[in-house]
């Protein structure tokens, strides 16, 4: 560990890389936000002045079209210097992609307005957070640096100390070593204090910069509905494909095969009968494990458990075939609704599969409850863990389609175990 990484961090910050980066921040943005307050108030006046001509609109359109560039400067400047990473946000684009389109588009887009809103508010806090950290900064190290100044300027030291300020008439002297002492502890001071002061002052630039020229809530909202509906509409046609696939390969080829042993029983039927009765039986047994693969299939789908006795006696079924012992706890005032409440089954049933395949745990333990607005459900094992939520995992899976319906799903499993696996979903009654 070097040196640096063990002094107390408020002995570090002056230091510190961060701390003159913030600075640079609020040092460029005086005169950059005078750049952009003059041309926005200059350009926005001028257009709404031409508004009675037909000049006033692109002028207008031109000015937060410009503030949106002005946007793009302040985001860069934000990431490369407060590593403040703010995502564009949506363009203004017009139906049909003339110029009176993207005019119109430009002027109803409230991202425009946002931005011509922080060019405007950014001045005067950039005049304030200029002066408080270049004069608190500044004059730390200045007096924080001040007996130095006999060696580096000898013509301000004399017999009588350190001339502050004045001519030979009228000028004031720190002429004792206990007024050195203090002047350099309280530049110590203000050198000390003056990381958490910028960091202060940069603090409401961030939230300046994420808040007017980042994507408004709206768009971030319908960019995660968007995300989610495509993860359902994959997740129902992985789905679809399954069914196809256990009928193909399950009861579909069953079935076939029980119509070919049932003609070939018909066509030895008059001259064979004992084996016309064994092939026949041999057909029953093929309509039973068809019959059950059938149930299994629709269970899977949804199973009439569910729908008939709800959660509680659905999940009881679940845990009565898992490979461990399961306990089961489902505290609920009434039922959600159905696309909740299978959601909620699945879930479960998922978790316990990994529990009887991968856990290898003695034990398993299964809690739903609601709190508020959400539904809790909780499944709990002793196995080994290591379970993890990552790419590629049947966990990540799960946790993509709860997301696509406001759900969360929360993993604690270190390795050596326990795990504990808490799935939020919204409540719908």
């Amino acid at each position: 560990m070097a040196a640096s990484s063990r002094l107390p961090a408020a002995i570090r910050a002056p230091f510190a890389g961060r701390t003159w980066r913030e600075f640079g921040y609020l040092v460029i943005g005086l005169p950059l936000s005078c750049v952009y307050f003059s041309l926005s108030i200059a350009l926005v006046a001028a257009g709404a002045g031409l508004l009675v001509t037909f000049l006033g609109i692109p002028v207008l359109a031109g000015a937060l079209a410009l503030c949106r560039g002005f946007g793009a400067v302040e985001r860069a400047r934000a990431r490369g210097l407060l590593g403040l990473d703010v995502a564009p946000p949506e363009p203004a684009r017009g139906r049909t992609g003339g110029a009176l389109s993207w005019m119109g588009a430009t002027l109803k887009s409230g991202a425009s307005w946002r931005h011509l809103l922080y060019a405007l508010l950014h001045m005067p806090w950039a005049i304030f957070a200029f002066t408080v950290s270049v004069a608190f900064w500044m004059y730390g190290w200045a007096m924080f640096t001040y007996p130095l100044w006999q060696w580096v300027f000898p013509m301000y030291a004399g017999q009588d100390g350190i001339q502050l300020y004045g001519d030979r008439t009228h000028a004031f002297y720190l002429d004792s070593p206990f007024e050195i002492a203090v002047t350099s502890a309280v530049g110590l001071l203000f050198v000390l204090v003056g990381p958490w002061i910028i960091r202060a002052l940069t603090s409401v630039d961030r939230l300046m910069v994420s808040g007017l020229l980042g994507p408004s809530r709206l768009a971030n909202r319908v960019t995660e509905l968007e995300s989610d509906r495509g993860v359902v509409v994959d997740t129902a046609a992985a789905d679809l494909r399954r069914i196809e696939r256990d009928l193909h390969d399950g009861a579909q080829a069953r079935l076939v095969a029980l119509a070919m042993d049932l003609g070939l029983a018909k066509e030895k039927l008059a001259e064979d009968p004992k084996a016309a009765a064994r092939m026949v039986d041999e057909a029953h047994g093929e309509v039973k494990t068809a019959l059950q693969e059938l149930r299994d299939l629709a269970r899977g789908i949804h199973p009439a458990v569910l729908t008939d006795r709800g959660l509680d006696a659905a999940l009881s079924a679940v845990a009565s075939r898992c490979a461990v012992p399961v306990s089961v706890d489902v505290d609920l005032p009434s039922r959600p609704v159905p696309a909740i409440e299978g959601i909620a089954y699945f879930t479960v049933s998922e978790l316990l599969q990994n529990v009887s395949k991968h856990a290898e745990a003695r034990r398993a333990w299964v809690d739903v409850w609601r709190v508020g607005d959400r539904l809790l459900l909780q499944v709990r094992d002793d196995g080994r863990g290591g379970a993890e939520t990552a790419a590629g995992r049947g966990l990540a899976g799960l946790t993509e389609r709860l997301d696509a319906v406001d759900g969360i799903l929360a993993v604690d499993s270190p390795a050596g175990g326990p795990t504990t696996i808490t799935a939020e979903l919204p409540w719908r009654a």
